[in-house]
């Protein structure tokens, strides 16, 4: 077994670091702030839009989806600035590719918000 902490003390330091996470990405990147507003606003509006608990869960799954890959883009691209400032193809295929989850995430988004609220509006 692997040396160091174990069981409640293990989880309560995990979740410290993961809150620190979450407050490093609100103050350093603009991005996660913006996607949590339209996070915030989604999910106050999807109890209103969803008629069932389906419903609600293919509306509200993609909204942690895409805060999920957008932390994972923002520790990709500080790790890859943390390399170095200059110029190079695997660094910028990378944060590219980080930057292209992001994208399809807001797909999914569209994808099952555009649907649900058509329904909703038709009727």
């Amino acid at each position: 077994m692997k040396p160091g902490k174990h069981g409640m003390v293990r989880l309560i330091d995990a979740t410290g670091y993961s809150w620190l996470g979450i407050k490093a990405a609100f103050r350093h990147e603009a991005a996660f702030r913006q996607e949590l507003l339209l996070f915030v606003f989604l999910f106050t509006t999807s109890f209103w839009m969803a008629s069932n608990l389906l419903e609600w869960l293919l509306l509200v799954m993609p909204l942690f989806l895409l805060l999920i890959v957008e932390l994972l883009n923002s520790a990709v691209e500080s790790v890859v600035d943390r390399i170095g400032d200059e110029q190079h193809v695997l660094s910028g295929r990378a944060k590219d590719m980080g930057s292209a989850a992001v994208f399809f995430s807001l797909l999914l988004i569209g994808v099952s918000w555009i649907p649900i609220t058509w329904n909703y509006f038709r009727g």
